[in-house]
């Protein structure tokens, strides 16, 4: 079966975060805040799914025409995003993606109009691209794709990465990715010819306890003192966390030091308080996106942790 009537397409992955890099053999373009997303489009209309194969036209109505700015039966990778005040706002696509109200969902398109950046084309009327060097790519989608306000393509630079990435950094935008060249497109494969910086803040709270989760996971629990002196839960954290590093770390066991245990904390594992440090996007509606844990420091007190 040909591979557009198939679907199913796995996009291929970015390798782990990097520290910002120059390099003379890849490109680097802007790492946007939205939903990846793979878009069949041929004459007939548009076809818009996540990495789970998950149909997206439903929530997003407004891109439902903009196979008529491409020239040719195609697929390309790219991002969905929701654009607020010439930003990607992830709050906005994530209200989307959850929404099944037909008329808000009309309400919302017609607010903020979903856009969707191509920066890859892997199909073009019969052919697979995907062995292509990534540039020969690049340029294909050059040329099949006549941009409009909702549908564009991805501008890149080449070699100078940490200049990209300190322009991303100074518009508070989420990072940068690099690519090889000579890149190849390798379905659902993560590879280290792709590379992310992410713009990321750090900053210190008191670990207070734990909660088991499922499949061996574990929920930190972190807190800071109020204005009063007493211990407030701010936010949770799983990313890096794992038992060992409870251990490795010297957390010991101990009783809640809270007033009164917030719902959803019934099972758990209370500690001795300790600060740590997490990782984290910047966020004005969420406050603390995609936090990752770090470590534990020796170098603090509990008490210098305050809201």
């Amino acid at each position: 079966m040909d591979l557009f009537d198939q679907k199913g397409i796995q996009p291929m992955l970015i390798s782990e975060q990097v520290e910002p890099y120059d390099d003379d053999g890849s490109i680097f373009e802007l790492k946007l805040d939205g939903c990846r997303c793979i878009a069949y489009l041929n004459g007939n209309g548009v076809d818009l799914r996540n990495k789970r194969d998950r149909r997206l036209l439903c929530q997003f109505p407004e891109l439902e025409h903009i196979h008529q700015n491409c020239h040719g039966k195609c697929i390309l990778d790219g991002e969905l995003i929701v654009p607020v005040k010439g930003k990607p706002d992830f709050y906005q696509l994530q209200k989307r993606t959850l929404a099944t109200n037909p008329f808000k969902i009309k309400l919302a398109a017609s607010r903020s109009p979903a856009a969707f950046v191509a920066y890859d084309i892997l199909y073009l009327n019969g052919k697979q691209l995907t062995e292509l060097p990534l540039l020969e790519r690049k340029e294909l989608l050059t040329k099949t794709v006549t941009e409009c306000q909702q549908f564009s393509v991805s501008r890149y630079i080449e070699k100078q990465g940490k200049a990209l990435f300190e322009m991303a950094k100074q518009q508070e935008l989420e990072g940068v990715v690099g690519k090889k060249m000579s890149s190849l497109y390798w379905f659902g494969k993560r590879t280290k010819e792709w590379q992310k910086v992410k713009w990321m803040k750090d900053e210190e709270f008191i670990c207070i306890g734990y909660i088991p989760k499922e499949q061996g996971m574990t929920s930190l629990v972190l807190a800071k003192y109020d204005g009063k002196g007493r211990l407030q839960v701010i936010t949770h954290v799983t990313l890096g966390v794992s038992r060992m590093k409870l251990k490795e770390g010297g957390v010991r066991e101990g009783r809640c030091r809270l007033e009164q245990i917030p719902d959803g904390h019934e099972h758990a594992v209370w500690l001795e308080p300790v600060v740590c440090t997490i990782e984290y996007m910047p966020s004005d509606r969420e406050g603390y996106r995609q936090p990752v844990f770090k470590g534990f420091r020796e170098d603090k007190m509990p008490e210098e942790c305050r809201i």
